[in-house]
């Protein structure tokens, strides 16, 4: 492929990021999501819990880093999720000035039935697809992700940041 097709595919896929971003960050499908789903929990919180199902236990530094967010917002709603019982916080094993969240049981009950929903309404989404293109956009995914860790830690390295 030439150096041109290159940055052309290069930019359309940042494109299309930005555009798979939006389309998930959009309000309206959180409020799908949860109803179908059966779930009342505020908007604003369902995104954290399934952050700290997915990389829990987490402190709410590396939580709001994830989720580009403020820490102290992260941190008063990760205190609303642990009021809530959906989240349990304790100190961390490694450094006792943290103190992770971890989700707890009734919080893993929500995230199965976000992620059953989830299931349900990507379903159709994806009925057209060939199992082969399905499972190559997941193996690529993954590895751009991976890929793209990888990078970013090596330049925290280079940068004397980690």
């Amino acid at each position: 492929m030439t150096t041109r097709r290159r940055q052309v595919a290069l930019r359309r896929l940042h494109e299309s990021l930005v555009d798979l971003i939006a389309v998930m960050n959009a309000p309206q499908l959180d409020e799908i999501l949860l109803r179908e789903a059966g779930v009342t929990l505020d908007r604003t919180l369902f995104p954290l819990l399934v952050g700290i199902q997915r990389f829990g236990p987490i402190g709410v530094v590396e939580l709001a880093d994830k989720s580009g967010r403020d820490h102290t917002t992260i941190s008063r709603q990760v205190a609303k999720l642990a009021d809530l019982g959906l989240v349990d916080r304790r100190p961390s094993p490694i450094d006792r000035r943290v103190r992770e969240a971890v989700i707890s049981s009734a919080g893993r009950d929500v995230t199965d039935k976000i992620d059953a929903a989830r299931l349900r309404l990507n379903t159709p989404v994806f009925a057209d697809w060939s199992d082969r293109d399905l499972f190559e956009i997941e193996r690529l995914f993954h590895r751009y992700v991976d890929d793209l860790v990888a990078a970013t830690e090596k330049a925290k390295e280079a940068d004397g940041a980690t």
